[in-house]
């Protein structure tokens, strides 16, 4: 299964309403799910094994050792206000990995300090289980701050970039 048929799938099954999405094969288990009664915002995304079509699109230099415990990610970055600043939305990591902030070494970085973003506007790469993940900015605005460095491995929910919304 290719990433863009998994993020379809978690598109559908966030706008369907359902609680939750189970799906198997030999490749790869995926498991949905949202709290029930309340209409799904993140819904969580389990993977067993990776699709080995999904490893030979990524080039060579950007493969680094898969994290040893990520059971659980969301599949959409979370923006929430920061404290210090109210106005300021802080881009989180929805995920364990390894954040890039270029799609290659030798290509520009998707978003840099001053750079207008839309809520489709992928800010960055992170790798988790040898599967290179677009994470989108979730919000409209200038990126104030870039928080990780590149390549550096980020944990769940980790603040990623501030964001001044328009």
């Amino acid at each position: 299964m290719k990433l863009n048929e998994i993020q379809d799938l978690i598109k559908f099954v966030a706008k369907s309403g359902v609680s939750e999405v189970e799906l198997e094969t030999k490749e790869v288990k995926i498991v949905i799910k949202t709290p029930a009664g309340k209409k799904p915002e993140a819904p969580v995304f389990v993977q067993a094994a990776p699709a080995p079509q999904a490893i030979a699109a990524v080039p060579q230099q950007l493969v680094a050792p898969a994290p040893t415990a990520a059971p659980a990610a969301s599949s959409a970055p979370a923006a929430t206000p920061t404290s210090d600043d109210s106005k300021l939305i802080t881009i989180k990591s929805p995920m364990i990995g390894t954040f890039y902030r270029s799609p290659g070494p030798d290509k520009a970085l998707f978003v840099n300090v001053g750079d207008e973003v839309t809520p489709e506007k992928t800010v960055c790469i992170i790798e988790a289980m040898k599967l290179f993940n677009e994470i989108e900015s979730g919000v409209k605005g200038k990126i104030v701050k870039v928080l990780v460095n590149d390549a550096t491995p980020v944990e769940y929910d980790q603040p990623l970039f501030l964001v001044e919304p328009h």
